[in-house]
């Protein structure tokens, strides 16, 4: 793929996020999570009718019990009128980076600490290792299966400054057949909790933080502040 192809490229893909975040679903329509129902219905008693309800279930990281809840979604929620755009770094081919994925023997678990979980963990499956080399180190890197999708939540230097503070997520394109994966940190994306307050995001472990900046991807959502109260 040449560099104008592959800039065209992510001119598509950052647009495709850019509808993704703003839908009626999206991760800036989400208004409320209850826990203890399950009943869409009475959430939506008294509510507007650009809201809506989903279901949704979860295992108690200290109990480890099903709990059920509903979000709410409004399409018309303060967030969605009040955003512009995402900013994101210039495309860099040189971020396009190869690295090898090796499976593991058993159905391994690795624990990640969440934004609001006040610092305990939760145990998420990652059946592999990604070995990458960068800037003269290597890494052993741990992307855990997001509903059949390697997913890879990594801090770096510009967090707190130019990037999200609890850092990025990059999703793992896999070569069939072969043990190389790229990883295109031109990519690389704001969490769902860089857009809305009522999600709990995975935070990077340890061996996920890596030493360079990494100047690619979305840095921050931003906000118009000239909309009438």
């Amino acid at each position: 793929m040449t560099q104008d192809v592959a800039a065209r490229e992510h001119a598509g893909w950052l647009e495709d996020r850019r509808r993704a975040v703003t839908g009626a679903t999206g991760n800036l329509a989400l208004i409320e999570t209850r826990w203890g129902t399950d009943d869409p219905d009475a959430a939506l008693d008294g509510q507007p009718t650009t809201v809506t309800a989903t279901r949704l279930r979860r295992w108690n990281p200290l109990t480890s019990v099903e709990e059920h809840g509903v979000r709410l979604w409004d399409a018309a929620s303060p967030a969605i009128q009040a955003f512009e755009r995402i900013d994101t770094f210039p495309y860099d081919p040189a971020w396009v980076l190869e690295a090898r994925y090796a499976d593991v023997a058993d159905d391994r678990k690795v624990p990640f600490e969440h934004a609001q979980d006040a610092g305990f963990t939760r145990d998420l499956p990652v059946p592999g290792d990604l070995f990458l080399s960068l800037d003269g180190r290597d890494y052993t890197l741990s992307a855990f299966d997001d509903d059949g999708t390697l997913l890879l939540v990594f801090g770096d230097p510009t967090n707190r400054t130019d990037t999200y503070g609890s850092g990025r997520f990059l999703f793992v394109e896999r070569e069939p057949g072969t043990d190389r994966v790229v990883l295109d940190f031109n990519k690389a994306f704001v969490p769902p909790c860089g857009f809305s307050e009522h999600y709990n995001c995975p935070l990077p472990p340890p061996q996920n933080r890596l030493a360079v900046p990494v100047e690619a991807g979305e840095k921050l959502p931003l906000f118009r502040t000239d909309l009438e109260k």
